[in-house]
């Protein structure tokens, strides 16, 4: 018999119950990692994920402790679905810490393998070609990047030519495809500089520039590359083996083409070289030292259980030293006048002793003596 068509509404309706009637699924803990993190009024919109899925979340009444993105947390809360957005939403009653964020674990994983590769070292850097005339640029077909690249160019120097390689900046498979690009503006001669870039967005989001494969195809790229990836404040490590890094898609055009005022171009491009230089200097030795105080913690702890293991040894050893201990099995101490007897013949008929036992004492006269 064929199954009558249901409306949206009913559909809505039953996910709605499913969510309501589990019982098992309120004020439950999921550990994530942060990837955006915003408030409105009193309360917060956020989105937390790991390597396989993402979860809306929203807290109502924003708490102290205020995540940042690559924060790993647990989330307190409960599941909810909303019939006319069609949305779940995770509600969340509590949010807290809960370590280092593994994303942001692996990048600094990677970035110190391929430091000490020596791929980052200024020396490799490439110089700026004294003469573009063409331009290739690794990026989306359809985003903002090439339009804005495209308009600097036409206004600074309309004679310079521009190359795209089309690319998905984001999601599977992204970073096989950047790789190509670069692979492919590396061997063709008519290109004179590229242009690797895609606008901002979040950690998880420009993910794949943080690929070794797309890292190691830079610093093997035959031509000069600019790094162009997001905004100022978003550094990937494609920003840390290219030749230049510009903070923008747009400023990467701007290097890279010259009008009028060339002298002045050399001025800024010269500064922005310094700059970069710093900036890349800056960041590695601030991983360094937080790597250095990772480190010195963990010896601090070590050696702190170290100790408290030593402590608890001697604890024992007293524990088995402990003279009322014997007289719980059985045995008996004896004193005269205070002081302690371990001998018959240091008594004589009629002393005065004090036996103790584990759960008292009892005075007695010496009346007799046995060999």
């Amino acid at each position: 018999m064929e199954r009558q068509p249901i409306s949206v509404s009913m559909l809505a309706g039953y996910i709605k119950q499913i969510f309501d009637a589990e019982t098992l699924l309120y004020n439950i803990d999921v550990i994530g990692e942060v990837s955006s993190f915003g408030i409105s009024g009193n309360n917060a919109f956020f989105v937390i994920k790991d390597e396989n899925a993402m979860l809306n979340c929203v807290l109502f009444g924003v708490e102290n402790y205020i995540p940042k993105i690559g924060d790993k947390v647990i989330v307190t809360g409960t599941p909810k679905y909303y019939i006319k957005g069609g949305k779940l939403n995770f509600n969340a009653v509590r949010i807290k810490p809960f370590g280092e964020g593994e994303l942001y674990k692996r990048f600094l994983e990677l970035k110190n393998k391929l430091q000490a590769e020596g791929l980052f070292d200024v020396e490799h850097k490439k110089s700026l070609p004294k003469k573009i005339d063409r331009i290739g640029v690794v990026t989306s077909e359809t985003g903002a990047v090439i339009h804005d690249i495209i308009n600097v160019v036409s206004r600074r120097n309309s004679a310079q030519d521009i190359v795209l390689y089309p690319i998905k900046v984001q999601g599977i498979g992204a970073d096989a495809e950047i790789v190509k690009g670069i692979e492919f503006f590396s061997n063709y001669d008519k290109v004179d500089a590229i242009i690797v870039g895609r606008g901002g967005g979040s950690d998880e989001d420009l993910q794949n520039f943080n690929a070794e494969s797309v890292v190691r195809a830079i610093y093997d790229c035959k031509k000069f590359v600019v790094s162009a990836v997001g905004h100022e404040t978003d550094f990937t490590l494609c920003a840390f083996v290219a030749d230049l890094r510009a903070p923008t898609p747009s400023a990467a055009a701007e290097l890279l083409t010259k009008d009028r005022a060339d002298r002045k171009m050399q001025l800024d491009l010269l500064m922005q070289n310094i700059s970069s230089t710093m900036q890349n200097k800056i960041i590695l030795k601030s991983t360094e030292l937080l790597t250095i105080n990772s480190r010195i913690q963990n010896t601090m702890q070590n050696f702190i259980d170290k100790k408290s293991n030593d402590i608890a040894l001697l604890n024992q050893k007293l524990q088995n030293l402990n003279p009322t201990k014997i007289l719980n099995i059985g045995y008996a101490r004896v004193e005269r006048n205070k002081q302690p007897i371990d001998k018959s013949k240091l008594l004589n008929l009629g002393d005065k002793i004090k036996i103790y036992f584990a759960d008292g004492a009892v005075n007695a006269e010496i009346i007799d003596k046995d060999k």
